[in-house]
């Protein structure tokens, strides 16, 4: 999607600090972090939401979290949190699937 931040930082068209990418996926700092360690885990492809989630996705989604294990194991993270955020009533902030992977000391959520 053209207006859709994530895609544009997938496409190269805005700035990020990416900590991982592969063909399927990317992963960034959170530039607004909730806690000591906290990294977002995305799809390149556009997925607006859990909601929007296809048969097809299956494979992409365990990719997504065989991800955040990887990264949680590389970073030492002895115990951490993901979270999914769906819709606007759900805190989902950006129309783009995306996991939350946080780690060491977290911050008060809503």
């Amino acid at each position: 999607m053209k207006d859709c931040l994530f895609c544009k930082i997938i496409n190269k068209e805005l700035p990020s600090e990416i900590i991982y990418e592969s063909d399927e996926i990317i992963t960034l700092k959170d530039i607004h972090p909730k806690a000591t360690f906290h990294i977002l885990i995305l799809p390149k492809k556009h997925i607006t939401s859990i909601n929007h989630l296809k048969l097809e996705d299956k494979n992409l989604v365990g990719a997504l979290f065989l991800v955040a294990k990887e990264i949680a194991k590389g970073n030492n993270l002895k115990g951490y949190k993901i979270t999914i955020n769906v819709g606007k009533e759900g805190g989902q902030l950006i129309e783009h699937l995306h996991l939350h992977l946080l780690g060491g000391k977290i911050k008060e959520m809503p």
